[in-house]
């Protein structure tokens, strides 16, 4: 059997708009709330499940796109004027990075999770 990522629950501090945050940015669409969740479904069927909470630590996620949906999103990260770096610790200020022969970028939303978008996996080993 084939183990597959199905959701995972992502605490914020307003769920609906840090939903529409990343649905926007990914240009995805946000589900309708269920129960005390409002969803964010990406390409592979997994589901990110927004839901208020006031007490969390910060979570990582990344996002594989092709190279012309990075600069869909890029392009949208730039005219939010979102800050963005070429590195998970913050570090390359207004960069992306081009490891394995791709490209990435990290951005924090709004409760300060860290989020990636990126076109190649990383290493090759995928």
């Amino acid at each position: 059997m084939a183990v597959l990522l199905d959701h995972i629950i992502i605490p914020a501090r307003d769920k609906k708009s840090s939903a529409e945050f990343l649905a926007r940015l990914l240009g995805v669409e946000v589900g309708a709330q269920t129960g005390p969740f409002v969803p964010v479904t990406v390409g592979n069927g997994v589901t990110l499940d927004y839901m208020d909470s006031s007490d969390f630590r910060w979570h990582h996620c990344a996002f594989r796109v092709t190279e012309e949906e990075f600069d869909a999103v890029f392009a949208r990260i730039r005219q939010e004027a979102i800050p963005y770096q070429a590195n998970p610790d913050g570090s390359g200020a207004g960069e992306i990075n081009r490891r394995d022969g791709g490209r990435g970028v990290y951005f924090d939303d709004p409760n300060g999770h860290r989020m990636e978008v990126l076109t190649v996996p990383y290493g090759g080993w995928r």
